[in-house]
C-alpha cells in the first residue's frame, strides 16, 4: 500500500509529508485549499504531465516521492520480472524531480522511463480521477472491465490468442508475398541470385574487418611508427641504467643492504635490453608494401559495402543471406510453397478461431455474473429500478484480444429500453456506475491502493450515504484514498486529513495534517454547517461519526 507521500515546492505546496494508513483515507478542505494538488502530485509522480508552472514560485525545482510497501510473493515476483527488486524491508520508492528544463523519475534510486514506471506502479496503485468515469463512454473499456473481473480465466486464453494472432499475421503477410505475377517473380528471383552470389563470393568471416583495420592502420602510419620507435631505441641505448647499476654495485661493497636495489637494477637492465632488441628487430622488418596496402583497402571497402547493404555485422549479413535463399526457393517453387503457406495459415486460423470462441464463451458467461453484481451495486447507490446488462457483437476480424466487441447497456427508468451508457448516463451517474464497478472488482482486483478523486460529484443526501458505504466496503480489502466535500463520506474515514491554505510572508501555501477523532468531528461540523459551527452542528457531526463507525463494523 501507499505508506507515505512527500511533496516539495509543488504549486502552492512548499512542504507536505503525509503518512497514509490502512482502510479508507479521507482528505477534506475548503474549496481552493489545494486538494486537487495532492492527488495531482501523485499523478505526476506516476509519470503524468508536468510543466514548469507547477514549480512553486521562487523554487528551483519541485520534488515528489511516494513510498509503497510491497507484500505477497506474487507481487514481489511480478516486480522482479520487471527488473525491480524491493528494498530489504519490502519498500518501493518512486520519486520525480521537476526542473524548468526536464524531469527525472526514479524507482529505488534507479532512473526509469515513463513506460517502465507505468508498468511498475500499475501493480501498486489505481487512480480514479475526476474524469476517469468518462472512459465508460468507450466500449473498449467495458471489455477491459469484464476481463479484469474474471482475469484468472481470461488471461491464459488471451495469452494463447495473442501468440496465435502474431503467427496468423505473419502467415497472412507471407501469403500476400505470393500475389505477384510471373514477370515480377522472374525479376525478383534474378535480383536475389545476384545478391546471394555477391555475398557468397565475398567469403566473409567473423573478426576479419577488425584484423584488416588494424593492419591498414599499421601500414598507413608506418612512417610515424618508425620515427617514434627510432627515438625510443636511441633513448634506451643512450639513457639506459648501466651507469646507475655500476654505481650501486660499488656501494654494495660497503652496505649489503643495498643488494635488493642492485638486483632490481639488474632486472631492469635485462628488461630494457630485451626491449631494445625487440624494437631493433621490428624496425628491421618494417617496410611499406604498397600492393598489400591497397589490397587491404579494397577488401575493407567490399566488407563495408556489404554491411551497408545487408547488415551491420557479418552475422547480420549471414542472416540476410539465409533469408534471401529462403525467398529464392519460394520463388523457384512458387506454387508448392504458396499452397504450403495456405495450409499452414488455415490451421493457424482454426486454432485462433477456437481460442477466440473459448474466450468469448468465458466472457459471456462471466458477463451475467458481473452485470448482476453491478446491478445490485447500482441499486445500493440509489439507482431505483435499474436494469444493467452487456451486449456482445462479433468483429469481422481477429485482434490480439479475441474477436469480441462488447458494451454495457443500462435503463434507469421502468419501461425504458436498455441503451448504451453513452446515450443515457449523465456525468454524475457515470461516476456512481464506476464506483459500483470498482466495488465489484475489489474482490478480484489485486492492486492494493485505490485513489478516488471527487467521486462525490453531483450527489448528496441518501445517495452520498450509499457512496460512503461502498467506499468503506472497498476499504476492508484495499487501501482507499479519497478526496471529498461531503460529510457523509468523510465520516467513514479510518484516517482523516485536513487540507488548508494559509498566507505567510506574502505567499500562499497549502498544508495537510492528520486529524484525531475530535478534530475529525470538528471538520465534519464545518462540512455540515459551513461558517457557523453551533453546538447542534457539532452534535450532529458527532452522531454522524458514531453512526459511520457502527456501519463499518462487518456483520
Amino acid at each position: 500500500m501507499l505508506l507515505e507521500l512527500h511533496v516539495r515546492n509543488l504549486a502552492l505546496i512548499e512542504r507536505a509529508d503525509v503518512e497514509f494508513g490502512e482502510g479508507l483515507n479521507i482528505l477534506t478542505g475548503e474549496t481552493g485549499a489545494g486538494k486537487s494538488i495532492i492527488i495531482g502530485s501523485v499523478t505526476m509522480a506516476l509519470g503524468g504531465k508536468t510543466s514548469r508552472d507547477s514549480i512553486r514560485q521562487g523554487a528551483e525545482y519541485a520534488y515528489i516521492e511516494l513510498v509503497f510497501s510491497v507484500s505477497g510473493a506474487e507481487k514481489e515476483r511480478a516486480l522482479r520480472e520487471m527488473g525491480l527488486e524491493p528494498t530489504p524491508d519490502g519498500l518501493v520508492i518512486v520519486s520525480r524531480k521537476i526542473t524548468s528544463s526536464r524531469s527525472i523519475s526514479r524507482v529505488n534510486d534507479e532512473t526509469v522511463t515513463a513506460a517502465r514506471l507505468g508498468r511498475i506502479t500499475g501493480l501498486l496503485l489505481d487512480i480514479h480521477g475526476q474524469h476517469e468515469h468518462q472512459s465508460l463512454l468507450h466500449k473498449s473499456k467495458h471489455l477491459e472491465i469484464l476481463d479484469a473481473y474474471v482475469r484468472t480465466r481470461t488471461q491464459p486464453v488471451k495469452s494463447q490468442i495473442a501468440e496465435e494472432y502474431q503467427k496468423y499475421k505473419s502467415l497472412s503477410g507471407r501469403l500476400a508475398e505470393f500475389s505477384m505475377d510471373q514477370e515480377a517473380r522472374i525479376r525478383e528471383a534474378d535480383f536475389l541470385r545476384f545478391e546471394i552470389q555477391e555475398i557468397e563470393e565475398a567469403s566473409l568471416r567473423e573478426g576479419e574487418e577488425e584484423e584488416l583495420t588494424a593492419r591498414h592502420r599499421r601500414l598507413a602510419n608506418g612512417k610515424r611508427i618508425a620515427e617514434n620507435l627510432g627515438r625510443a631505441h636511441e633513448a634506451l641505448q643512450s639513457e639506459g641504467i648501466s651507469a646507475a647499476l655500476r654505481a650501486v654495485e660499488e656501494a654494495v661493497q660497503y652496505d649489503e643492504g643495498l643488494k635488493g636495489i642492485c638486483d632490481q637494477l639488474y632486472d631492469g637492465e635485462s628488461i630494457l635490453n630485451d626491449a631494445c632488441r625487440d624494437i631493433s628487430s621490428y624496425l628491421d622488418g618494417l617496410e611499406f608494401d604498397e600492393e598489400a596496402f591497397y589490397q587491404i583497402e579494397e577488401r575493407l571497402d567490399l566488407i563495408r559495402g556489404l554491411e551497408a547493404k545487408y547488415g551491420r555485422t557479418v552475422k547480420d549479413i549471414e542472416n540476410s543471406l539465409e533469408e534471401k535463399r529462403r525467398r529464392l526457393e519460394e520463388l523457384e517453387n512458387f506454387d508448392a510453397c504458396r499452397e504450403a503457406v495456405k495450409k499452414e495459415l488455415a490451421v493457424c486460423r482454426e486454432r485462433l478461431e477456437a481460442a477466440c470462441g473459448k474466450l468469448s464463451s468465458i466472457r459471456k458467461e462471466a458477463a451475467e455474473g458481473l452485470t448482476k453484481k453491478i446491478r445490485e451495486g447500482l441499486a445500493d447507490l440509489n439507482f431505483l429500478d435499474v436494469e444493467f446488462s452487456m451486449a456482445f457483437e462479433r468483429l469481422d476480424h481477429f485482434t490480439p484480444g479475441g474477436y469480441d466487441e462488447a458494451q454495457f447497456l443500462i435503463s434507469t427508468n421502468p419501461g425504458q429500453p436498455l441503451r448504451p451508457l453513452k446515450d443515457v448516463a449523465s456525468g454524475g451517474e457515470l461516476s456512481r456506475i464506476m464506483l459500483a464497478i470498482k466495488t465489484v472488482l475489489a474482490d478480484t482486483d489485486d492492486i492494493p491502493t485505490l485513489i478516488f478523486d471527487e467521486i462525490d460529484t453531483g450527489i448528496s443526501g441518501r445517495t452520498a450515504q450509499k457512496v460512503s458505504e461502498k467506499l468503506a466496503y472497498i476499504g476492508r480489502t484495499h487501501q482507499v484514498i479519497c478526496i471529498t466535500h461531503l460529510p457523509q463520506i468523510a465520516a467513514m474515514a479510518d484516517v482523516h486529513f485536513e487540507i488548508a491554505k494559509s498566507s505567510r510572508d506574502g505567499q500562499t501555501a497549502t498544508t495537510i495534517r492528520p486529524l484525531d477523532k475530535q478534530a475529525s468531528i470538528e471538520e465534519l461540523a464545518r462540512l455540515l454547517g459551513g461558517a457557523q459551527i453551533t453546538d447542534a452542528v457539532l452534535k450532529n457531526a458527532w452522531e454522524m461519526k458514531e453512526l459511520a463507525d457502527r456501519t463499518k463494523v462487518p456483520e
